[in-house]
This record gives C-alpha cells, sequence and structure tokens, in this order.
C-alpha cells in the first residue's frame, strides 16, 4: 500500500526517481515510486522497505533535464557517433560526480578498489626495475679472478671471502689487501680500509651496536672506519662488511685488480622459465579479476538512476554508455589512487623486509611501457566491463528488470575458455626440457594459464546459481541468505572471483613447485648421530691443520671433533694447466679421524689405506704412483710433486654406506705424505654441536674466523639448493603475500559497499523484530555458501592446470597435502573479511539508518 504524497512534495522531487525492483540483503524486494515513498513485497521474509535515490531531487532533476534536452536534440539533428558516445560518457561522469553524498560514496568506493588493484600492477610493472637494479650492484661488487697467475702490481689486490651466518641471518664479507697505492676500492666505499679496520652496511652497524651482540662484534673485530654506500648494497637491509688485512696470502687468496665484468650469466632452463611465467599470471590474473569487480561497485543504486532516465525518453544503448562513463570516473579516480599509494608506499619500502628482500625505493620504478599499458587499460576495462554487464540488465522506465529466474545463465562459452586454455597447454606436455640452453613458448603458456583461470571465474556465477536455486527451507538465516542468492548470486560470485581465481592459480603453481623441487633442492639426509657442522680451510702445512682441529675441539660447546686433510691427485705426465685431467681424492688424518670414515681396526703413523669401494675408474692401487699437484692448477710448468702409494697399502671398508669425506680412495696418516708438497691442502673439521650450549654454533663461528677470515663453516643440516629456484621461489612468496593482502583488503571494500546499499533494509528488519544474530548469521551464510562452492571449483580447476604442468615437466604429482595451504588461505581470507565486516554490520542496523533525504 502506498502512502499519500507528503505535503510540500514538489514536481521536482516527485520525479527524482522511478519504480525499481532490486533485492534487498536478505531476499526482500525493495520498490519505490515516482514520490519518493515506498511500497514493498517481502521475496521471501513478509517484510520490506523502500528507499529513494539519495542523489538528491535538484540534482536528478538537473539530469532529467540533461537528459531530456540531449534525447530532444537527437531526434532532431543527426548526430555521429563517436560524438554520443563523447556526450553519454560525459552525462555519466556528471553522475558520478554531482550525485550527492550516495554519489560521492560509490565513487570513491570505485577509487579505493581500482586503485588498489592499480598499486599493485604498478609494484609488478616494477619487478624488472627492482631486480636489475639489484643485480646490477650484484655484479658490479663480485671479485672475478681474470688470471690464476697475476702478478702483484699498483693496481692489484688480494681478495678473500669472509662471508659468515649470525643465527639465520647471513652476513656476505671479504677481506682484502692492496698491493699498490692504486687498488680499487669497491662499489660504494670511498677508500680501501686498511690493515684492522672495516667498512659495514648501515644495517650491519646497527646490528654491531645491539645488545646481546657480543659474539658478533668479538668475530667482526675490525675497527670502524666507514659506511657503505647505497651503490654498493643490493638493499638497505643487506649485511656487508668489507675489512683490511695485511696477513692474507695468495694461498688463502686471489689476486685481482678491479670489481666487476663478471662471467656471464648461465641462461634459464625452460623450466625455470615456466616457472616464472606461472608465477607472474598467478600473480596478476587476481589483480585484473578485482580492477573489474571494482568497476561495479553501486550497481544496484546505478540501476534505479537509469531506470530514471529512461523514463524521461533515454534509450538503452544511451543508458549504457552513462553507466559506463559513471564507471570511467571511478577508473580514473582509481589511476590517481593507484599512483599515490604507489608512491607514497614506496618511500616506505625500504624498512620492510619480506622473505629475506628488501629494496631501495628508488629501484621501485616501473617501466614506462608497461605504465602506459595501465593507464590505458584500466579505464578501458572500466568501460568495457561495465557494457558487457549492462547487456544482462533490462531497464524500463517503470523498473530495473535483472536476471529472471528462466533465464539461466549460458554454459557453452564458459566450457570454451579453460578448454582454449588446456588446448594450448597439451601440445606442450613433455616437451620443456631442464637443459639450460632449451626454450618454451611463454606466450603460449602464459596465454593458456591465463584462459583456464579466467575459465574458472566465469564458472563461478553460473555454478552458485545452479546450487542456489535448489535451497529450500531451513533456518531463518539460512532462508534469508539463500533467497538473497538466489535473486542476486552473480554479486556474490563476483566478491568471490579474486579469491577463487588466486586459490585455482595458488594450487597449479604449489603443485609445479612440488614436484620439480627436487631436481633444484638437495636435503642431505643425516642420523642424529653424524656430525653437525663442517669448518674447512686451506692449511699450509700438517702443523697448521693440528693447530685448527685442537682449536675447533677446545671451543665451548663443540663435542666429537674430527679433523682431515682433503686433496686431489692426478696421473703423473698430464697437463696440469688444464682442468678436465682423471683426478683421485686423497685424505690425510690421523688414526682417529680415519676410523670415523672406514673401518680400520689397526691404526699407526705412516700407515696408508685404500677403500674398497672406490671408483672403478680409480687409478689409485698400490704401488702406484700419483702427481700431488692436482689438475687445474698452476701454469703447465711446474714440477710434479709425485708420490707413491705404498705397496703395504691395505683396503678397507667405508664406515657408512654414505661417505662424508667426498668418496677419497686413499686414506693416508700425516707421516706417510710430505703435506707441504700438495698445492692446496684443505682442511675438513667435523663436529657435533652439544645441545646444552645455546650459543655452540656461533662460538665454532668465532673460532674459525679467529684463525682464519676465509674459514668455511657449513650446517650438514642446511638444504642446497640451486640459486635461481630461490630466488623465484622468492619472488612467489613476496607476490603471494601482496596479492593476499590486497584480495582481503578488496573483499572487505566490497562488502563494505554491499552493506552501505542495503543499509536501509536492514534497519527496517531490525525495527520489524528481526533479530540481530538472524541478520549477522545471513550475512555470514551469503559469504560461506559462494565460498565452498569457489573454493571447490579452484581446487578442481587448479589441480587440472597444474597435473598438466607437471606433464609439461615429465614429472608427477608427488605431494597432494602441498595444495592444503592454499586452500585454507583462502578460506581464511574469506572468514576473516566476513568477521571485520560484523562491526559495521551492527552499526547499520540502528534505527537511524530509517532516516531518508
Amino acid at each position: 500500500m502506498t502512502p499519500p504524497d507528503r505535503k510540500g512534495d514538489s514536481p521536482r522531487a516527485t520525479t527524482a526517481v522511478a519504480l525499481t525492483g532490486t533485492p534487498d540483503a536478505t531476499g526482500a524486494t525493495d520498490t519505490t515510486d515516482t514520490a519518493g515513498t515506498t511500497s514493498t513485497t517481502g521475496a521471501g521474509t513478509g517484510t520490506g522497505t523502500g528507499t529513494t535515490d539519495a542523489s538528491g531531487a535538484a540534482t536528478t532533476t538537473r539530469a532529467t533535464a540533461a537528459t531530456h534536452t540531449a534525447t530532444t536534440s537527437r531526434a532532431t539533428t543527426a548526430t555521429t557517433a563517436p560524438a554520443a558516445w563523447a556526450r553519454d560518457l560525459l552525462f555519466g561522469a556528471r553522475f558520478a560526480v554531482t550525485g550527492g553524498r550516495q554519489g560521492w560514496a560509490r565513487t570513491v568506493l570505485t577509487a579505493v578498489g581500482v586503485g588498489l588493484g592499480v598499486a599493485l600492477l604498478l609494484l609488478a610493472a616494477s619487478v624488472p626495475s627492482v631486480l636489475g637494479n639489484r643485480e646490477e650492484r650484484s655484479e658490479a661488487r663480485k671479485a672475478v679472478t681474470v688470471s690464476d697467475n697475476m702478478k702483484p702490481g699498483p693496481h692489484t689486490f688480494l681478495y678473500a671471502d669472509a662471508s659468515t651466518t649470525w643465527h639465520d641471518a647471513d652476513i656476505i664479507g671479504s677481506v682484502v689487501r692492496p698491493d699498490g697505492p692504486k687498488a680499487p676500492a669497491p662499489p660504494g666505499v670511498s677508500a680501501v680500509p686498511g690493515p684492522g679496520e672495516m667498512v659495514v652496511s648501515p644495517a650491519l652497524k646497527d646490528l654491531l651496536r645491539q645488545d646481546g651482540n657480543k659474539l658478533l662484534r668479538e668475530r667482526l673485530d675490525y675497527r670502524i672506519v666507514g659506511t657503505i654506500a647505497d651503490e654498493g648494497l643490493r638493499g638497505p637491509a643487506e649485511l656487508l662488511y668489507v675489512a683490511g688485512s695485511d696477513t692474507i696470502t695468495d694461498t688463502h687468496a686471489e689476486r685481482i685488480d678491479h670489481y666487476g665484468d663478471g662471467i656471464d650469466t648461465e641462461p634459464l632452463s625452460a623450466v625455470l622459465i615456466l616457472l616464472i611465467v606461472m608465477v607472474c599470471v598467478v600473480l596478476l590474473m587476481p589483480v585484473a579479476v578485482f580492477v573489474g569487480t571494482a568497476v561495479r561497485f553501486g550497481g544496484e543504486q546505478r540501476d534505479r538512476r537509469l531506470a530514471a532516465l529512461r523514463l524521461v525518453g533515454a534509450d538503452l544503448p544511451m543508458t549504457h554508455r552513462i553507466a559506463a562513463g559513471e564507471a570511467l570516473v571511478g577508473a580514473l579516480l582509481g589511476l590517481a589512487v593507484g599512483f599515490g599509494i604507489f608512491l607514497v608506499g614506496r618511500e616506505f619500502v625500504g624498512s620492510i623486509t619480506v622473505w629475506d628482500i628488501n629494496v631501495f625505493p628508488a629501484d621501485i620504478a616501473p617501466h614506462p611501457g608497461l605504465t602506459a599499458l595501465i593507464a590505458a587499460a584500466v579505464p578501458a576495462c572500466a568501460v568495457l566491463v561495465t557494457l558487457l554487464a549492462m547487456r544482462g540488465i533490462t531497464i524500463e522506465p517503470l523498473g530495473v528488470m535483472r536476471h529472471s529466474a528462466p533465464k539461466r545463465r549460458r554454459l557453452w562459452w564458459r566450457i570454451v575458455l579453460p578448454a582454449l586454455g588446456f588446448g594450448l597447454l597439451l601440445p606442450l606436455v613433455g616437451d620443456v626440457s631442464y637443459a639450460n640452453d632449451s626454450d618454451i613458448n611463454t606466450y603460449q603458456v602464459a596465454s593458456g594459464a591465463v584462459l583456464v583461470l579466467i575459465g574458472v571465474t566465469t564458472l563461478l556465477p553460473w555454478l552458485v546459481e545452479g546450487f542456489v536455486n535448489r535451497f529450500k527451507g531451513g533456518p531463518l538465516s539460512w532462508q534469508l541468505a539463500t533467497r538473497r542468492l538466489q535473486l542476486s548470486s552473480g554479486t556474490a560470485a563476483r566478491t568471490i572471483s579474486g579469491v577463487t581465481v588466486a586459490v585455482a592459480g595458488a594450487v597449479a603453481i604449489q603443485m609445479l613447485f612440488a614436484g620439480v623441487r627436487d631436481d633444484f633442492v638437495q636435503t642431505p639426509g643425516h642420523e642424529a648421530t653424524d656430525p653437525q657442522v663442517g669448518v674447512s680451510r686451506t692449511v699450509d702445512d700438517a702443523e697448521d691443520a693440528r693447530s685448527m682441529i685442537s682449536a675447533i675441539r677446545g671451543t665451548p660447546g663443540a663435542q666429537n671433533a674430527v679433523g682431515n686433510i682433503q686433496t686431489s691427485v692426478g696421473k703423473p705426465g698430464a697437463d696440469r694447466s688444464r682442468d678436465d685431467g682423471a683426478t683421485d681424492q686423497l685424505v690425510i688424518g690421523d688414526c682417529q679421524s680415519l676410523r670415523a670414515l672406514a673401518r680400520i681396526d689397526r691404526c699407526e703413523e705412516g700407515d696408508v689405506f685404500l677403500r674398497a669401494d672406490r671408483d672403478p675408474e680409480s687409478f689409485a692401487a698400490a704401488g702406484a704412483r700419483v702427481d700431488l699437484t692436482p689438475p687445474g692448477y698452476g701454469d703447465g710448468t711446474s714440477k710434479e710433486h709425485l708420490w707413491t702409494v705404498p705397496a703395504s697399502a691395505r683396503t678397507v671398508q667405508d664406515q657408512a654406506d654414505e661417505p662424508a669425506d667426498g668418496f677419497s680412495s686413499i686414506m693416508a696418516t700425516p707421516s706417510a705424505v710430505p703435506v707441504s708438497t700438495i698445492s692446496y691442502p684443505w682442511l675438513l673439521v667435523r663436529l657435533s654441536l652439544d645441545p646444552a650450549q645455546p650459543d655452540a654454533m656461533e662460538q665454532i663461528r668465532n673460532t674459525a674466523m679467529r684463525i682464519d677470515p676465509t674459514s668455511s663453516v657449513m650446517a650438514y643440516s642446511d638444504i642446497e639448493s640451486d640459486d635461481r629456484f630461490d630466488d623465484i621461489q622468492t619472488g612467489l612468496f613476496v607476490g603471494a603475500t601482496a596479492t593476499l593482502l590486497l584480495i582481503g583488503v578488496s573483499m572487505i571494500v566490497t562488502q563494505l559497499e554491499q552493506l552501505r546499499d542495503r543499509k536501509r533494509l536492514l534497519s527496517v528488519l531490525v525495527a520489524f523484530g528481526t533479530r540481530r544474530s538472524t541478520l549477522a548469521y545471513s550475512i555470514l551464510w551469503q559469504t560461506a555458501i559462494p565460498m565452498v562452492i569457489g573454493l571447490a571449483v579452484s581446487l578442481a580447476g587448479g589441480v587440472t592446470l597444474g597435473v598438466i604442468l607437471l606433464k609439461m615437466v615429465d614429472r608427477s604429482v608427488r605431494d597432494w597435502s602441498s595444495m592444503a595451504p592454499m586452500v585454507g588461505v583462502g578460506a581464511g581470507v574469506i572468514a576473516l573479511v566476513t568477521l571485520v565486516s560484523l562491526p559495521p554490520l551492527w552499526r547499520m542496523m540502528r534505527a537511524d539508518g530509517l532516516r531518508t533525504e
């Protein structure tokens, strides 16, 4: 029943809006008459209320007059299509900025949503600049050996790597000794530090000053004389130092005359390229989906205004163009907001470290071509998405007819998209090689993956509609939620479309990573009784080795330390300047250390042993002569250092199935081999750590650094992996973190927009006696039902895509559980967004929500 017109209502007010039939938050249908009063029929709840367009009577009158003028003008004069487009787009733009408080609220929400997506797209466009600048600075400071026989000169210097680790933080370090006054300083350093001095990065200086880092200060026992500038660092949080020394020799260091000009980078294998392409697709697709969703904020109120325009003579194409113009303004403002967020946010990025990655703000510079593409694509996307959305809505002078039940969504074109994607990917099955010089059609892979993920998104509305139309009965909150979904399932599907794409892509990429991980990552198997730590360095002689072993054994927390010298031996007469000759391995140690490697019943100084399980091609044998100068060292003119394996050498069995000495063929005690004649004797000390000593590992590192800064300390439990594989995986984690943050924020914005649109309807239901908890549960069900359907679709699509990707690299699924975290994260994001939206929901149920303008 419609109450009589209020006194004082002017004709301007009574023509403000047209009849609408828009579903409310709970399934009620809201109908507003032309007088600004309401008459409603509950579509499943028995209650209802009406709304008037809050754009304001005066504003709508001006819009109506402008529309009428434009329509009349079009009827009397021939207008070209471009001119009509421009006129209608401009008219829609006026709606966006002159529509009163409600109009501005819609525009601001759209701008914020689009702005978040644009900011992340600009960040993605900056990735080439970030990686390029970091790599350029890293290459510029590398010390590359040009020749093994470089002579000392005024421009040369000795360089030795002195990197270390403090707990879980890697500290990159080097020790230098200039040969002359013109020796170059590394990038970012004004002068080469003198003996006992060092220059450090700002982050390392702060770390050294912190309380509780006494052991680190003892390890880096140099006087700080300067700070490394930005051009010498990969990132602002990098821990780096360069120390001067007057004790290192060419035995423990390399002689070079400049920094940079490193070795050509090895090309990526097709498998790594496939990983990179998929990471880009998986991270950027949710952003594109969300930008398309953001431009449709406020669609229901927009449709009511367009119905008013139809009432005064606008035709359907004109209303579509006006709607596109309104979306265009939101997109353009979103571009400005996105650029603003990007420019402001990158100033703070230097203080943020994600997955051990940090960058300088200046490095985050979007590629100009990609920036131009984003600036053009986002407004075009806004117009295109709006026009496509308007095709599914019939706007009449007396109301808006949305998708009715008889007109179901068509399925055939939704299946075509993923079918085309799989059609592009299937020909590549088995063709992706691990060889570094292999090739892959990146465009074909990217296009196929994009089509599959888009197909997952387009299937979601059809599936949500099909499922919710079968729901009947249940508790009141369930009925309110399902009725709302039955009337407008598309809005719910759009809300979770970004999560659906993200989860589907994440499942596929995680399956691919899990399938190829063993090809790039090796996890050594160690028993509880095996050594935990290895300390290694080049020694001068057997006495130097004994001193090092003794110092390690005396370190607090060190247990069962056993050390031996390792080196390569060659065949007599081989060209030692080349590195392609046959070699064998020789281990020198006392009886205790040799018994840790082999089953030796009796041993005394001077004994020599041969491994029973040595390589079949080994030339080591009792009575054989070997060269102690390993191939690949020397200038080819030095004398051979020959040694004869004693005829009394006994054959022994390994102590374990996998010997820890590198499969050495010959084992000898120190007095049996002239260690001083070995070109590069390499000492390796293995030990275990006392679990009662929490800083045992740091104590070991301090001892090794004190004896020789070039010493290497390695934990045997560490995972050995390909650096490029690690970089790609780190990039995935960083990008996934940013994408999930965007998805979470975008869903909050979407949820708030929907709640704001239903504010009065929620207030009326509460005023009629509906419990607040019932409405809260109905909102929860409205999110949970599409979420379950969406996660099921994303899981199915992601698994199918992941299996095809694994077939492309000739691998099979090894860990089905790897996809569970991705699904859990997706569900967690949706649940968190729902909880965050409850406080605004409570505020919107207040009685002041009944107030109208």
